[in-house]
């Protein structure tokens, strides 16, 4: 029974995903309002059942015979299972009136969404390279089709074909690193290439140190770091405006929860080769990141550069884990506060457009703390979270990814870092200088707006968490599970949870 639990959640989100597939075929008896209805339905009863076994520390291959320990279902999957399902239940919430407002999303669109969410949980299960590159590509043509969704719109076609041919030639990569591992170790099962490179020197290990850079190569794109960054401004500026909230946050997650998992549990002797190569990564991207930032017009291609930037600070704490364990614990939280953060500030300008086209530029957001003060306040707290302002949960996971990064001897990358922080206070507050301190443009006012819909709660909650999060347990003493100390107390059980033998 124990095992049966363990594969519920994951199983559930496929037949859920088959299911609407089907339903779809019957266009005219199902309204999209009937699907998002649906789907959440079987989002929240995952979660339920993931939540069963959260917060304990175990580590099992169930049905060994079936599954040959492909897949392990540990504290550590678990907990970013819930991130993820949570992460998917959220855009569909935030994304409702922008669903329903757009007549191009059919039933078929949701059951493409749980099966970008089947392969982000299965990818967080995989023990084994092959079916960690099957799940990253279930995962990753779903988010493909997402994107490119409407063809009437020539952005989208734009974006969905950079996307998918820039995908498949790193992909290729992933291949071929497997191959080389493959060929060195006779194993792609993680734990006997851990076991192969702790028993063989060196000189025995060269088409596995090749084989692993390369499938290096394919997390750094996956997750935009330079330079395989060239893609995210138009992808995220092509994409609907939900999915790019999907894409920055909770599919990032996924690619971070893997990599982790293999440098942790398995490969962690290796990160010393790869030192001086993330070093110079991380620094190109924190600036490249920044500059692009800088210099855009456009609010969303602004957050898009943002995440580059963010990804140099994942990469900070990536790199700071061959020294110091609780550098990991330090990348998950601050993957929690990304989450956050971005999946609220992406979802709040689609919660807006939802009505209105014109809320693009900066200056499309002049006044709207007058026209829609409740909205504005929202944006604010989330780009204060971006920017690292004190009392927000994006405060805290810098500060854990500086200290940890300047503990492991990182201590002129974290000042970068740090650098990096102050000057994203610019791009950020002038978004909300324009929100506040501007009059309103009057193409951009819509008196018939309504925020008594289902995305102005998931934002207001996504914004409470954001500021709970981040001031501690001495305020919210009463609500644990939101406070920075369960929030650490929950990473150490997952991370922990990884060394279980």
């Amino acid at each position: 029974m124990s095992n049966l639990i363990h594969i519920l959640p994951v199983s559930i989100v496929l037949v859920a995903a088959v299911a609407l597939m089907l339903m779809s075929m019957f266009e005219n008896r199902f309204n999209t309002k009937q699907y998002i209805i649906v789907s959440s339905i079987v989002l929240v009863l995952t979660l339920v059942l993931s939540f069963i076994p959260f917060g304990e520390s175990y580590s099992i291959k169930p049905y060994e015979s079936i599954f040959n320990n492909v897949l392990i279902f540990d504290s550590f999957s678990n907990f970013f299972n819930v991130l993820l399902i949570g992460g998917t239940l959220l855009t569909l919430l935030i994304g409702e009136n922008y669903f329903q407002s757009r007549s191009y999303f059919k039933g078929e669109f949701f059951a493409i969404l749980l099966f970008a969410l089947f392969g982000m949980m299965l990818l967080a299960n995989s023990n084994e390279l092959i079916t960690a590159y099957i799940a990253l590509e279930i995962a990753s043509f779903a988010v493909y089709i997402m994107v490119g969704y409407n063809t009437d719109d020539s952005k989208r076609v734009e974006a969905i074909f950079k996307y998918l041919i820039l995908g498949s030639f790193i992909g290729g990569f992933y291949l071929l690193g497997t191959v080389l591992v493959y060929g060195g170790t006779q194993t792609t099962n993680l734990t006997e290439i851990a076991t192969f490179i702790s028993t063989h020197s060196n000189d025995e290990l060269s088409l596995v140190y090749i084989g692993l850079t390369l499938i290096l190569f394919t997390f750094l794109f996956k997750v935009a770091a330079f330079p395989f960054q060239s893609w995210v401004l138009d992808v995220y500026r092509g994409a609907p405006m939900i999915i790019t909230a999907f894409m920055a946050s909770t599919f990032k997650i996924a690619i971070f929860s893997f990599f982790l998992r293999a440098i942790l549990q398995d490969m962690g002797t290796m990160i010393d080769f790869w030192d001086s190569v993330i070093y110079v990564i991380i620094i190109f991207t924190l600036i490249f990141g920044t500059w692009l930032a800088i210099t855009q017009k456009i609010v969303k291609r602004m957050l898009a550069a943002s995440s580059i930037v963010h990804t140099g600070y994942l990469l900070l704490a990536f790199i700071a884990l061959g020294q110091n364990l609780d550098a990991a614990y330090a990348t998950v939280f601050y993957l929690i506060a990304y989450l956050l953060s971005a999946l609220g500030s992406f979802g709040i300008i689609s919660h807006i457009i939802s009505e209105t086209k014109v809320r693009v530029t900066y200056d499309d957001f002049k006044g709207l703390a007058k026209e829609r003060p409740f909205l504005a306040a929202m944006m604010t707290i989330f780009l204060f979270s971006l920017a690292g302002i004190p009392s927000t949960i994006g405060f805290i996971g810098k500060f854990y990814v500086f200290t940890e990064a300047i503990n492991a001897g990182y201590a002129a990358l974290a000042i970068l870092a740090i650098i990096a922080t102050f000057v994203s206070i610019y791009y950020y507050f002038k978004l909300i200088a324009m929100m506040y301190f501007y009059p309103t443009s009057e193409e951009c006012i819509s008196d018939d707006f309504n925020d008594k819909r289902v995305s102005t709660y998931a934002i207001a909650f996504l914004a409470i968490a954001t500021v709970i999060g981040g001031i501690g347990s001495a305020i919210v003493f009463f609500i644990p599970v939101l406070n920075i100390d369960t929030l650490i107390d929950l990473t150490q059980i997952a991370i922990q949870s990884l060394f279980i033998k």
